[in-house]
């Protein structure tokens, strides 16, 4: 049984084993297939809830076209996963870092195949930063945790939608993750890996974190290009200059001793999807895979130019109560 430090060094494994209700977790797959016409999220998950009859395990599919989804829910007991590795089964269908399997029919969709995942960017993990969330990673107490599983890989397999072939094969994948108690009050979340240049993987949030008592505008970011990523969050000391949110666009600028980050992500439809509040889980999240996010990267006392490009297929949510983010 792994111990609490190892649990700790690996974000990717499920951590609700022993954890008592209300707790989520779930795993958010990306799919682009080479011609860039068909993109789907597929999230794997559990929600426990404060009342026991609201138990229930899921599969969420996003069309990211056409911003159709579909909820498949499982008895809780029909969700199993491993100890001490990243291998979840949700009745018949199989997710690991490496490879998923799906195995899904409804009203909504019938969704079937095996995809690998071939070439993956795992975010690094360290005594001093185990993921994504830095040394946050090691605090107990809070609300809601998330971590990177890949930034970027190729894609290799099919998958049957109603019965018709899609050819994952060269296409481009993601996979993230979440668990804790509840999602934030409010979030910007922001995601591509489908720039000109291939190997370059973006994402970016900024959150309503509740901490000790009190709430603080936490983000995260990591530009991932040419094998070295760039992080910037609160935890490397790293300041927004300006973060604006309109109708049409997210516009998000920031830097830290070094680096200055600059990024502009067009809006679009999306489709809804669900997330957990401690009682239940809530359709009210709407996401688009249509986006773009132009984004430049530059040295702060020089202004040299280190990357410069728009980010395709971009996945975005703008969410709940942002006016505590834009005064970051």
């Amino acid at each position: 049984m792994p111990n609490f430090v190892e649990r700790v060094m690996h974000p990717e494994w499920y951590h609700g084993h022993r954890q008592q209700p209300p707790f989520f977790e779930g795993w958010y797959f990306k799919l682009i297939d080479a011609s860039e016409q068909h993109r789907y999220a597929v999230i794997p998950g559990i929600f426990l809830s404060r009342e026991r009859e609201k138990h229930h395990a899921f599969v969420q599919v996003l069309d990211g076209l056409t911003g159709g989804s579909a909820y498949f829910t499982f008895p809780p007991e029909q969700f199993i996963a491993a100890e001490d590795d990243f291998d979840v089964r949700i009745g018949p269908n199989h997710f690991r870092a490496d490879c998923l399997t799906l195995d899904l029919d409804g009203p909504e969709l019938a969704l079937k195949g095996e995809l690998t995942f071939e070439g993956r960017s795992p975010w690094p993990v360290t005594w001093t930063a185990p993921g994504i969330m830095g040394w946050y990673g090691w605090m107990t107490f809070m609300e809601c945790y998330h971590g990177v599983v890949s930034l970027d890989h190729s894609l290799r397999g099919t998958l049957r939608l109603d019965g018709r072939e899609l050819n994952f094969s060269s296409g481009r994948g993601y996979i993230e993750k979440d668990w804790g108690q509840s999602f934030p009050t409010g979030w910007v979340w922001m995601q591509t890996n489908h720039f000109e240049q291939p190997g370059t993987s973006l994402v970016a949030s900024i959150a309503n974190i509740p901490f000790l008592g009190f709430k603080f505008p936490g983000f995260i970011i990591g530009l991932w290009h040419e094998q070295r990523l760039y992080r910037f969050a609160k935890y490397t000391s790293a300041k927004v200059d300006h973060l604006r949110v309109t109708d049409d666009h997210v516009e998000w600028a920031l830097h830290d001793d070094q680096y200055r980050l600059e990024m502009l992500a067009t809006r679009s439809q999306g489709g809804l999807l669900h997330s957990p509040s401690r009682t239940e889980m809530h359709k009210r999240v709407m996401e688009t895979l249509q986006s773009t996010i132009a984004v430049r990267l530059s040295e702060l006392r020089s202004g040299r130019e280190i990357f410069n490009g728009t980010g395709r297929n971009a996945g975005l949510e703008v969410q709940g109560d942002l006016s505590m983010l834009l005064k970051a």
